[in-house]
C-alpha cells in the first residue's frame, strides 16, 4: 500500500455557490475495476456544511375569503396553501461528498496516479457540474481557452508514458505558475501510463510536483511535440482509460465528459444547476437520463460565439457547421436539430427535446451532461481503432436511456473544419477494432445488460 503526503487544497466551504459565479463571472479489461492502493478514509473527506442549495415551490392565496369565515380559519388555510416545501439539493441528488487525495492505483494493465496535482478548490457533490476529459501532453494548449468559459471544476487525465512524463509535468507547472490562475483554482490532473512504459522517476512531494518554472516567457513544453514519446514508440491512445479516470476522480455528482478541443458555451454550470433546482418536468420523469449538448465546428478564422443567437447567426452564414458534418454526419447531429436551431433562445438553460438513440440517430455519439451511475466506456478501444464511444452508446439504448437534449447549451470545437482523409494505416486498426466489438464486446453486452429492439453499436 502507498500514500503519498496529499497537497493541501482550499475546501468549498469557504466559497460557497454563490461565490462560484463571482469568481467566474459567472490492455486490461473494462469489467474490472481499479485495484486501489490506497483509499480514502472517512475522516479526510472535507467537513460538510449545512446545505443552501434548495428546490422551491410556493403556492399564493386567494386574496378573497369566504364571508363568515373565522379569523383563525382564514390564517390556518392561509398558512396551509402558502407552504414552501423546501429540499436541500443533496437529498434530492442522492449524493455523497468525495475526496481530492492523492493515490496510486493499478488499472488494468495501466498505472493511474490519480489527483497527482489537486486543484486548490474542492467542491461537494451538489455545487457544480465537473468537465471530464483525456489529453496527452501536446494538447494542453486547448485548456486555457476550455476553463476560460467553462469557469468551473475540470478532472483531465493525462497520457504520460515513458519519457513524456517529465515534458507533461512541466506543462502542468507552466500552466499553474505562468497561465491564468484559474488553471491552480480550478484543474485537478491525473497522470497513466502502461506498465511497460513507467517513467524513470516520479515526484512525490509538493515541492519537487510544484517546482518553480524557470522562465515564463520561454515557449511553452508543449510545443516540442515531435520529441513525444507517445510518437517514437507508436504507442496506440488509451482513450477511454483517460476519459474514466478522469470522470471517476471528478468530486461533484454530475460530470460533463467530453474532449479537451471542444469549449461549452458560457455559462452552462449556472444554467444547468438551475434547471435541476426548478425540477422542470422531463427531469421528474422515471427512466434514467443524461442532458446532450450539441457540438459544432467553426471555420479557421472565426472566434467562439459568444451565445446561441451568435451560433445561429454563424450557422446561416455558414461559418460554422454541425460538429464531423463532412466526416460522419450521423455521428453528431442531435434529433430535431433544425427546430434547435430554429427557436428562439430563451434565458438559462432548459431541455428543448427528448430523443433516443434509434432510427436515423442509431449511430449517434452525443456528449453530455450526466452522472457517476452511467455506464463507463470501454477500455479495450483505442482513439485510433475508432467507434471508442459507441459501446457505451449500446449499453445506454439497452438501459432505455432518455437524451434530454439542452437548448442554450452547446460546444464548440477548436476553430478549424475537419475533412474526411484517407489513413490506410488507421483504417487497418478501425477494421480490428469492428471485428472486436462485434465478436467479443457486443456478446458481452448482450448477456450483461441484454438486449433491446432498435438498439446497435
Amino acid at each position: 500500500v502507498m500514500r503519498i503526503k496529499p497537497k493541501s487544497v482550499v475546501p468549498a466551504e469557504s466559497l460557497d455557490a454563490a461565490d462560484t459565479s463571482a469568481a467566474s463571472g459567472s490492455g486490461g479489461s473494462a469489467a474490472a475495476g481499479p485495484a486501489e492502493s490506497w483509499t480514502p478514509e472517512k475522516k479526510d473527506a472535507p467537513t460538510q456544511q449545512q446545505q443552501t442549495s434548495t428546490t422551491t415551490t410556493t403556492t399564493t392565496t386567494s386574496a378573497t375569503t369566504t364571508a363568515g369565515t373565522s379569523f383563525v380559519a382564514q390564517v390556518a388555510m392561509a398558512m396551509a396553501n402558502s407552504a414552501v416545501q423546501v429540499r436541500p439539493l443533496r437529498e434530492l441528488l442522492g449524493c455523497q461528498d468525495k475526496s481530492n487525495h492523492r493515490r496510486i492505483a493499478q488499472r488494468g494493465d495501466y498505472w493511474v496516479l490519480y489527483n497527482y496535482v489537486p486543484a486548490r478548490r474542492w467542491f461537494r457533490c451538489d455545487e457544480s457540474i465537473t468537465y471530464t476529459t483525456h489529453a496527452d501532453f501536446t494538447f494542453l494548449d486547448n485548456l486555457e481557452p476550455l476553463l476560460d468559459r467553462w469557469r468551473g471544476p475540470i478532472s483531465v487525465a493525462l497520457y504520460t508514458p515513458g519519457n513524456d512524463f517529465v515534458p507533461t509535468l512541466a506543462s502542468i507547472r507552466y500552466l499553474r505558475q505562468c497561465g491564468s490562475p484559474l488553471v491552480a483554482e480550478y484543474v485537478t490532473f491525473h497522470m497513466y501510463f502502461g506498465s511497460g512504459h513507467v517513467p524513470k522517476s516520479v515526484p512525490h512531494s509538493d515541492h519537487d510536483i510544484d517546482a518553480p518554472v524557470a522562465n515564463c516567457s520561454a515557449p511553452p513544453p508543449w510545443t516540442n511535440a515531435s520529441a513525444a514519446y507517445k510518437g517514437q514508440k507508436k504507442l496506440l491512445y488509451p482513450v477511454n482509460v483517460g476519459r474514466n479516470v478522469a470522470r471517476e476522480s471528478a468530486t461533484t455528482h454530475y460530470v460533463l465528459p467530453s474532449d479537451i478541443e471542444l469549449y461549452p458555451s458560457p455559462g452552462v454550470i449556472e444554467g444547468f444547476m438551475d434547471l435541476v433546482r426548478r425540477q422542470d418536468p422531463p427531469l421528474r420523469r422515471p427512466k434514467p437520463m443524461v442532458f446532450p449538448l450539441p457540438i459544432f465546428e467553426l471555420a479557421s478564422h472565426m472566434k467562439l460565439p459568444a451565445d446561441k443567437k451568435e451560433l445561429v447567426s454563424m450557422l446561416k452564414n455558414g461559418s460554422a457547421i454541425t460538429f464531423h458534418k463532412k466526416v460522419c454526419p450521423d455521428c453528431h447531429t442531435v434529433p430535431k436539430f433544425k427546430e434547435w436551431a430554429s427557436a428562439k433562445p430563451k434565458p438559462g438553460v432548459s431541455v428543448f427535446h427528448t430523443g433516443k438513440r434509434t432510427g436515423y440517430h442509431l449511430h449517434w455519439e452525443p456528449i453530455f451532461i450526466g452522472t457517476h451511475n452511467d455506464p463507463l466506456y470501454d477500455e479495450r478501444l483505442s482513439w485510433e481503432g475508432k467507434m471508442d464511444k459507441m459501446t457505451q452508446g449500446y449499453t445506454l439504448c439497452v438501459l432505455d436511456y432518455e437524451f434530454h437534449i439542452l437548448d442554450n447549451a452547446f460546444l464548440t470545437h477548436k476553430p478549424g473544419i475537419k475533412t474526411l482523409k484517407k489513413d490506410p494505416a488507421r483504417q487497418v486498426l478501425a477494421s480490428k477494432t469492428y471485428s472486436l466489438i462485434k465478436k467479443v464486446i457486443l456478446p458481452e453486452l448482450k448477456v450483461l445488460y441484454g438486449v433491446k429492439k432498435g438498439c446497435a453499436v
